[in-house]
């Protein structure tokens, strides 16, 4: 990034942050603060232990030294602003989770696809976090990166003060590290009537899964045939389980018990071929145990892209879309110069171009701008 594109872009973002919409963490005067300047790029340099006791406070720094990144503690600090570690005193930190598009199985090459894999992923930790966990919907805050991803905020008042270990232990349950099927799934506990139609738990999603393939199978002229391939599945059980697949009598597992332990055979199968891969949320794991991490501030930009970090109310994530949502900038034309061939996708508009000089609307000139591939200005 030569000098022109810095001073261009550290000018863009001080106009944004003239008005912008900061979203401030709670108690965030006991936050520390960090920073990563224009003026030092490409070199990532943070300047951190800062603290802010007004919102004013903020603001004015934000518009005054224009970062390139912003960002806050996970942490509540006694003193935050204190220029070492073990002067500031831990309290208590938000329980963090970080989904990058980068950290995930099955990567994809375009942008636009990065992000739509890594909102299905973040839609399954959702699942976890309200239905196995029980967050509130006021206790869970999405938020969009700005760049590949998503960061998850838990300030549930008891998960506060949980260590890093426990906070493992929650990475290990989601990510199905560990995970004991024998157990969880035994002859004692499996016709227990305590297990009767329960949806939750990784019981329940192994159980939606075997479901969902007996239902498949039910619709196959070799139903029987394919049923009786399972070790211990007969003509006549086999036909037990079709029936009752197809007159939607599978839901309850004292029925499911019944062709116990056959049907832990078909689930011991999905299970080695890991088929639970498709209910686990991969999440990076050192942003939740790392109880001293800064996070991007909501409502701040992203250096590498020119886009907002977001806050997203969580009935409206289904259908948030960054290439849209998360642009700031408008259509007004800037003249760039392409270094290298690019093909990208924003506001509903697909832009592919070469190397060359080209006058493109503002959001995907910083974009480009920002991630290395274009120059402000002809020369």
């Amino acid at each position: 990034m030569n000098n022109k594109t810095k001073r261009y872009l550290k000018f863009k973002f001080q106009k944004y942050y003239q008005n912008a919409k900061i979203s401030f963490p709670p108690d965030y005067t006991s936050r520390e603060w960090g920073f990563i300047p224009f003026d030092l790029l490409p070199q990532i340099v943070m300047k951190r232990h800062k603290s802010f006791y007004s919102k004013k406070d903020v603001a004015d720094f934000l518009h005054a030294e224009v970062p390139a990144h912003v960002y806050h503690s996970v942490a509540y600090y006694k003193d935050p602003g204190a220029p070492k570690m073990n002067e500031k005193h831990w309290l208590k930190a938000d329980l963090i989770f970080d989904l990058d598009a980068d950290h995930l199985p099955n990567a994809r090459d375009s942008y636009v696809d990065m992000l739509n894999h890594v909102k299905k992923e973040s839609i399954k930790l959702l699942d976890f976090l309200q239905n196995d966990f029980g967050f509130l919907e006021k206790e869970i805050k999405i938020i969009f990166s700005g760049g590949r991803g998503y960061h998850f905020h838990i300030t549930n008042e008891e998960i506060l003060t949980v260590g890093s270990h426990g906070r493992r232990e929650i990475i290990d349950y989601i990510s199905a590290i560990g995970l004991d099927t024998e157990l969880m799934f035994s002859k004692k506990e499996f016709i227990s009537e305590k297990h009767s139609s329960t949806n939750f738990g990784w019981e329940g999603k192994i159980s939606k899964h075997i479901k969902s393939y007996l239902y498949d199978i039910s619709k196959k002229k070799d139903a029987i045939k394919h049923l009786m391939e399972f070790d211990g599945i007969g003509k006549k059980k086999a036909q037990y389980i079709l029936d009752a697949v197809r007159q939607n009598k599978i839901d309850e597992w004292q029925m499911l018990s019944k062709i116990n332990p056959s049907f832990k055979t078909i689930i011991n199968k999905y299970i080695n071929d890991k088929k639970v891969d498709v209910y686990k949320a991969n999440v990076d794991e050192p942003v939740t145990t790392d109880i001293k991490r800064l996070i991007r501030l909501p409502g701040s930009l992203h250096g590498k892209t020119g886009m907002c970090v977001k806050t997203i109310p969580l009935k409206m994530f289904e259908n948030f879309d960054p290439l849209n949502d998360a642009i700031v900038f408008g259509n007004e034309t800037v003249e760039l110069k392409v270094m290298k061939p690019f093909k990208e996708y924003m506001k509903n508009r697909l832009f592919e171009y070469e190397e060359g000089v080209y006058k493109l609307p503002e959001y995907i000139a910083i974009y480009l701008m920002c991630k290395g591939i274009a120059e402000y200005g002809n020369e």
